[in-house]
């Protein structure tokens, strides 16, 4: 068998989506991967209106199509799969571009239709496609993220009193009510992420913005943390409250879709628009540290990126 897959992403992130890209490349023997362009905004517009619809749908030397994202083509020759992260542009429309808040509702639910299977990362996600794109339940897999494991418990961890956030700097990652629950405390907050888009600034005398880390500085980040707080707007999995987890270290996020299905009953769940609420969380991750930290190591233990490898594989051997 021979599975072409779309790396295409990879040049523009190195997020959540580009960690589920390297781990199926680096477990499932029969990936060819293919991209094309680059980061800049000529390459982006190409891609999308000429690679994916028109340049893709004539590939025919291979077995299958896998497109880790929900950018395909709509008239594809050969069977293609398509992973779905999260529908954020349906729910959230106003933390995204004029350009994709135009394009992306055009184009992907043709490409979704057209698609052999679809692959959700959650229960939430596979909910989401059925209720606003009227994806059939019976064409939607569910294969979950997993950790890396690198994320663990034991190993270095960063200095200092601190709570952390982890994130790509974007509107929907809710990082200003994270930054004024953290300064009601008055604890410092670390965050961790690329700058992204919507004018989200890490501001505050408080605040230690410190970019993009490689893994091995981010687990030292995970454990010396008193807690990470993921109060996110709207996800289609939130992969930092299971690292977190594995971790060893508590977790404050969303009460609400995918987090609260990751998390179970595992992390502390609070209102994402309530500041208080926020703040109350950080201190209830203190007061239950040891109980959260048991549970959250059992609840990471769970997912693992070689089970979400062993599921894909099973989608293209039932496709193929």
């Amino acid at each position: 068998m021979r599975v072409v897959l779309d790396t295409s992403p990879l040049r523009l992130t190195q997020a959540g989506t580009a960690r589920y890209i390297r781990n199926l490349l680096a477990r499932i023997d029969v990936l060819e991967p293919l991209a094309f362009g680059g980061a800049g905004r000529p390459a982006v517009l190409a891609r999308e209106l000429w690679w994916y619809p028109f340049r893709m749908s004539l590939l025919a030397d291979a077995d299958l199509l896998h497109f880790p994202t929900y950018y395909g083509p709509v008239r594809p020759r050969l069977p293609s799969i398509v992973t779905v992260h999260d529908l954020a542009v349906w729910r959230h429309p106003e933390a995204f571009g004029d350009w994709t808040r135009r394009y992306v509702p055009r184009a992907v639910p043709a490409v979704l239709r057209a698609a052999a299977r679809v692959i959700a990362v959650s229960e939430f996600t596979a909910a989401e496609l059925e209720e606003l794109l009227r994806i059939p339940r019976e064409r939607i897999v569910v294969v979950p993220n997993g950790v890396d494991p690198i994320f663990n418990p034991d190993g270095p961890r960063s200095d200092g009193d601190y709570v952390l956030a982890v994130g790509t700097l974007e509107p929907r990652k809710n990082l200003e009510r994270t930054i004024r629950a953290a300064e009601r405390l008055g604890v410092e907050l670390r965050i961790v992420g690329e700058r992204g888009w919507g004018g989200v600034e890490p501001d505050g005398s408080h605040v230690r913005w410190l970019g993009r880390l490689d893994d091995g500085e981010l687990a030292e980040q995970y454990r010396g943390a008193h807690s990470v707080i993921y109060p996110s707007l709207y996800e289609g999995f939130g992969i930092p409250i299971l690292e977190a987890m594995a971790c060893g270290t508590p977790v404050v996020t969303s009460d609400r879709g995918a987090m609260k299905e990751i998390a179970d009953d595992a992390a502390v769940l609070v209102d994402p628009l309530d500041i208080a609420d926020i703040a109350r969380g950080m201190e209830q991750a203190v007061t239950s540290h040891a109980d959260l930290r048991e549970a959250g190591v059992r609840r990471a233990a769970a997912f693992s990126w070689d089970e979400t490898a062993r599921l894909t594989r099973a989608v293209y051997d039932e496709v193929a």
